[in-house]
């Protein structure tokens, strides 16, 4: 059976290794770790010291039995004084006796004096990845009779715990900024991702929109976001929030439509453990988890009337209750809605609360179909084959002159959505640099949907394809034949009995 002195150097090991791995506050549990071998190791006061890399020089980081603004003070270079030594040697070092040694500089105080009580110092070094990056320093009353080699090893293994909580503090700050650098990083993204001026468009219904947003963003304002499915609402949400004030708090987004009756509430307001049968833990809803940020309610003409109920009292008392709570929680939340539905006539109908649709309605937003906003569709479709022809490390450069005529003839029932879809398909399809009529969705190409292309004979088929590549090499060469031949590996007689052929005007293209 091991003596009760090692039982208790083994207990205090232990306590050591539970402080040092029990708080991410190094400072505290060092502090703490000194406390221990002061309560249970006889030991009159302890330091820690590390050294710090801007200047070499050590610096007390804790101090235990000694008065803490005399060791924040005591500053010790390589090689200089006993704690200077142990950390550049890498070695241990006893003083048994600290009035007869020279090197003991004794700056932190822990000696008190001639004439006072004596004191024996132990110094060992903590080590990081086999590097010595700082030292543990303990005063013990002097004994003739003290064991010094368990005395330092007994210390070195202390020394050696709190290198490990270092390294491990080390590892856990780095990745905590990594991660702060990440979240920053994201954010700018989000912020340019979402700014007003990336919003496409330049026909009239569009700077409606723009100069709207530029004149809500900036205020608390309850915003109501209105259209058709697939003409971007989330991204004037988006704009709206990343223009705002409230840019650096979270953006919180809840699809009404998606979500069943029975877990809308708890998800919009939270729930308290035990709410309902598999409530086991608390939860947060989305309006806690947006406070301070903006919380975006999509497709909000579809929330039953009892939650209409709810979202009235959060809208006018700015205040949440968790399913299953009974205490109130203040949010501070700005709320963003939309819908495709035609809030008056459901308030009409009785499936919407007038008093609701009032507090939704203070600032409304119509985005208008793509059929609205012609002009538009060129400058969509260049950003949508850009985007995807680097997602899929395509080489495709523009859109041909009859794929643009086919793409402003069709109606876009499915709006901006539809046709970043239709321009995906195309990148995928394409062969070559340039987008054709026959790249595109076939729903483009049929006469009874489109109206644009009636059923071509082989001949015909073939001549439009010609009369396409003519003009796509006219418009590069700015309506020079003679250029315009060479792209097409043809000669310049050829290309003006085709020009002559099909009635193609070259004069336009000419810068």
């Amino acid at each position: 059976m091991a003596p009760p002195a090692e039982i208790r150097k083994l207990s205090d090991l232990l306590e050591v290794s539970q402080t040092l791995g029990s708080t991410p506050d190094l400072k505290s549990a060092l502090l703490r770790v000194l406390e221990i071998l002061e309560e249970h190791h006889g030991a009159r006061s302890g330091t820690v010291a590390f050294l710090d890399e801007a200047s070499g020089d050590l610096a007390v980081e804790a101090a235990a039995g000694v008065s803490w603004q005399a060791a924040r003070r005591a500053r010790y270079k390589l090689g200089e004084g006993i704690t200077g030594r142990v950390v550049q040697s890498g070695k241990p070092v006893v003083v048994p006796q600290v009035s007869r040694e020279p090197l003991f500089l004794n700056r932190t105080g822990m000696w008190k004096g001639p004439g006072k009580e004596e004191l024996s110092f132990v110094c060992v070094p903590i080590r990081v990845d086999n590097k010595t990056v700082g030292a543990l320093g303990v005063a013990l009353p002097y004994r003739k009779d003290r064991a010094w080699d368990q005395e330092a090893k007994f210390f070195a293994v202390a020394g050696s715990m709190v290198g490990q909580a270092l390294r491990v503090h080390k590892l856990v700050e780095a990745e905590r900024q990594r991660l702060l650098d990440e979240n920053t990083q994201l954010r700018q993204e989000l912020r340019e991702r979402y700014d007003i001026r990336n919003l496409i468009g330049n026909s009239r219904p569009m700077q409606q929109v723009y100069e709207q947003v530029a004149q809500v963003a900036p205020s608390n304002t309850t915003v109501l976001i209105r259209g058709e499915s697939g003409t971007g609402k989330e991204l004037a949400a988006h704009a709206i929030h990343y223009n705002s004030p409230r840019a650096g708090r979270p953006f919180v987004k809840v699809s009404c439509g998606a979500l069943p009756e029975s877990l809308i509430e708890s998800e919009l307001f939270g729930y308290e453990p035990g709410a309902f049968t598999d409530a086991r833990a608390q939860k947060k809803g989305r309006f806690e988890l947006a406070h301070g940020g903006t919380l975006f309610l999509d497709e909000v003409g579809e929330i039953s009337p009892p939650t209409q109920v709810k979202l009235l009292r959060v809208l006018q008392e700015r205040e949440i209750e968790r399913l299953g709570g009974v205490r109130p929680i203040k949010v501070n939340v700005r709320l963003v809605a939309a819908t495709n539905q035609d809030l008056e006539a459901a308030v009409k109908a009785g499936v919407f609360r007038e008093d609701l649709y009032y507090r939704l309605n203070v600032f409304s937003i119509y985005l208008p179909p793509l059929r609205e906003r012609r002009p538009d569709v060129p400058l969509l479709a260049d950003h949508f084959v850009e985007k995807y022809a680097a997602a899929h490390g395509k080489d495709v450069r523009r859109i041909a002159t009859t794929a643009i005529d086919m793409l402003m003839s069709y109606h876009w029932p499915g709006n901006v959505r539809e046709l970043e879809n239709c321009m995906e398909r195309a990148v995928l399809v394409c062969e070559g640099g340039v987008i054709h009529a026959h790249h595109l969705p076939p729903t483009l190409q049929t006469a009874e949907v489109s109206g644009t292309l009636p059923r071509l004979s082989l001949e015909a088929a073939v001549s439009s394809y010609e009369k396409d590549l003519i003009l796509d090499a006219l418009k590069s060469a700015r309506g020079n034949r003679a250029k315009a031949a060479r792209l097409l590996d043809s000669t310049e007689r050829i290309v003006g009995y085709k020009i002559q052929k099909y009635g193609i005007d070259g004069g336009r293209f000419r810068a």
